[in-house]
């Protein structure tokens, strides 16, 4: 072989021997490609926080044939120690999530600047896996907190509709016969789903009517109890030969003793059905109205007392009034004289008094229902506030 031609073939070894470590460097970035291709594949498929860090650590591990990985969040403590490894920070839309670390190989060699770098470029879709992860964690969070928050909404809002009913329960839910010489009427409407307003009319006997009507403090689930009870303790008590201010006392001891951090407004009294004499007691109450058959509308000046459980021992004073044929009686709680409009101006005690001066051909029923519809309409639209109850006799 000449020269020359010895020459020629070094030369073609020694490109042969170039192109084949150039092929295998080509294709070693491959088969990294490849690898980052599927470890972000994986990492993308979990879901969870927990699943996603230990797809990320085995991954860290494959990628760079390190003997330990870790991925420390930013408000974790710990992490990989010693000389040898090698962190990379985790960062998604802006934000530092936390850092991917990895250890050196056996044996103590070191990660190699490419070994970093594919580090690098593998924690761009762990950061954002990670971030999209703890984003699905907060909403599934809320989500969970939402649905029990329904849940116990809607719970309740049953519990009130029941306790609606048992509230109602304790009403008359008849109206007197058409033949009785006396035309009583009440309604109650609740600002919620209960309230603390109350009334109760019922004969003692054949010839005398006991009617009352009152409001408690408070509003809701304890203002419905303390109003049950007063009920109940109402119509327990009372007899042909108690008074209505005797009745008061015996109430008003009775709910001092329990303490309810309570109390209620109230008038209450006995109509004599055969005369028209009504005798009534107050406890803090509104001022009644009466209407006369001509039309003309009286306040009724009752003895002020307290609200029933104030304060035990107090004397309740009567006073008679005397109900003529064709005379109506209008005892409401603070509901009607409050209500405000949109302006917050109330409907007050005159405008109460004009409308009734309208009614005298109107029987308790149908003052009712045109009391409450002139008060709806004056609020025009603003939230009813307040629990609203009316009731209405009629001497006939």
């Amino acid at each position: 072989m000449t020269i020359a031609g010895w020459i020629a073939g070094a030369i073609g070894l020694g490109a042969a021997a170039a192109l084949w470590i150039q092929n295998r460097r080509l294709s070693a970035k491959i088969k990294q490609s490849d690898l980052l291709f599927e470890l972000s594949s994986q990492i993308y498929s979990a879901k969870r926080k927990e699943e996603l860090l230990l797809a990320g650590e085995e991954g860290i591990k494959r990628l760079v044939d390190s003997e330990e990985a870790a991925i420390v969040l930013a408000d974790q403590n710990g992490g990989l120690t010693g000389q040898e490894q090698v962190s990379v920070p985790l960062e998604a839309r802006g934000r530092r999530l936390g850092m991917l670390q990895a250890s050196g190989k056996a044996g103590g060699q070191r990660l190699t600047a490419a070994e970093r770098d594919l580090l690098a470029k593998l924690s761009g879709p762990l950061a954002l896996a990670l971030d999209n992860a703890m984003l699905h964690e907060v909403t599934e969070e809320s989500v969970n907190e939402l649905q029990e928050a329904t849940a116990l909404k809607e719970r309740l809002e049953s519990e009130l509709q029941i306790a609606g009913s048992i509230q109602l329960s304790f009403l008359p839910t008849t109206m007197p016969s058409a033949n009785e010489p006396f035309d009583v009427c009440a309604l109650l409407k609740s600002a919620k789903e209960v309230g603390g307003d109350f009334y109760n009319f019922f004969k003692i006997d054949e010839d005398h009517l006991f009617f009352t009507l009152g409001d408690v403090s408070d509003k809701g689930i304890p203002a419905a109890l303390f109003m049950a009870m007063t009920l109940s303790l109402l119509k327990g008590k009372m007899n042909p030969d108690l008074s209505p201010g005797e009745l008061l006392k015996k109430v008003n001891d009775e709910l001092c003793l329990d303490n309810a951090q309570l109390f209620a407004t109230i008038v209450c009294g006995v109509l004599k059905i055969s005369t028209g004499e009504a005798v009534l007691s107050d406890g803090g109450h509104c001022t009644p109205y009466m209407v006369k058959a001509n039309g003309e509308v009286l306040p009724i000046k009752l003895a002020k007392g307290i609200p029933l459980g104030s304060f035990p021992e107090f004397i309740y004073k009567n006073v008679s009034l005397q109900l003529e044929r064709g005379d109506k009686l209008i005892i409401y709680t603070d509901g009607i004289t409050e209500a405000e409009n949109a302006l917050q101006e109330q409907y007050s005690a005159g405008r109460l008094q004009r409308f009734l001066a309208q009614t005298k051909e109107y029987s308790s029923a149908e003052i009712i229902d045109a009391l409450l519809m002139d008060v709806f309409m004056f609020a025009d639209g603003a939230p009813q506030s307040d629990d609203i109850a009316v009731l209405c006799l009629t001497r006939r």
